[in-house]
């Protein structure tokens, strides 16, 4: 079991179903966990769950209070935060020569921006405590590409770029940042997929299955502990071999 007990971590798109995943697997390793999200009753259901977890409720499309945000989460944590792990995120599929100015901007906006700025007042609290890790969920298409969601890959791929060039800024501050990337993993979405469909997308995963959603929450602990101290830049790939860097 790993430890990351006496740990301050900030888990942004808690309430989805990768998020409460996470969620479980940070609060089973000992950490003090900061929940957000926008849904109240999703928020509330996760503060009846755990009796010792924080709760915010804030849109990360709000470019304007992200600072706000961020030094809430500071306050609450008592000016340490240890681990940042960005997983929010939005789709709004369609075809590019259909996508409509605003299913662009809106998931850009969401998906790559408000990663950047969150991530960008995050470090300011980091540099003060001389160390940080930051952990960004990506997505598989944002290195393969995918019919219909060209606003979708582009912020992924956006985001594996961004974690990079942040690595090497930050780096000599002792502050690790990583990606991790899923494929098909089991959630509400994949559940509505036909049958046929869902056996000629496993036909092109080696291990031959969707992953879990505790598959991606492993990764994260893994990341968010002293087991990673010396990975920094760099994409861990969670697809059952859909895809090879």
């Amino acid at each position: 079991m790993i430890n990351l007990k006496n740990l301050n971590i900030i888990l942004t798109g808690a309430t989805g179903v990768i998020g409460n995943a996470i969620l479980d697997k940070l609060i089973l390793a000992g950490s003090n966990v900061l929940a957000t999200g926008t849904n109240d009753l999703k928020l509330q259901k996760i503060k009846d769950k755990y009796n010792n977890i924080s709760v915010l409720k804030f849109d990360i499309s709000e470019h304007q209070n992200i600072d706000i945000f961020v030094e809430d989460c500071n306050k609450i944590f008592s000016n340490k935060i240890d681990v940042l792990i960005n997983n929010a995120g939005i789709t709004q599929d369609n075809l590019s020569i259909r996508m409509k100015d605003e299913e662009w901007k809106k998931v850009i906006d969401l998906n790559l921006t408000s990663t950047f700025l969150i991530t960008k007042n995050v470090i300011k609290k980091m540099l003060k405590s001389k160390k940080g890790k930051i952990i960004n969920v990506t997505s598989v298409v944002g290195h393969t590409g995918n019919i219909g969601q060209a606003n979708y890959a582009s912020s992924k791929a956006g985001i594996i770029a961004m974690s990079k060039s942040l690595a090497l800024e930050y780096g000599k501050k002792n502050i690790t940042i990583n990606s991790i990337s899923p494929g098909f993993i089991i959630s509400e979405m994949t559940a509505k997929i036909s049958k046929e469909h869902t056996e000629l997308m496993k036909s092109r995963i080696s291990l031959n299955k969707f992953g879990s959603p505790e598959d991606v929450a492993n990764s994260v602990v893994f990341l968010s502990s002293n087991l990673s101290d010396y990975i920094t830049g760099e994409t861990i790939h969670v697809n059952g071999g859909m895809y090879f860097s």
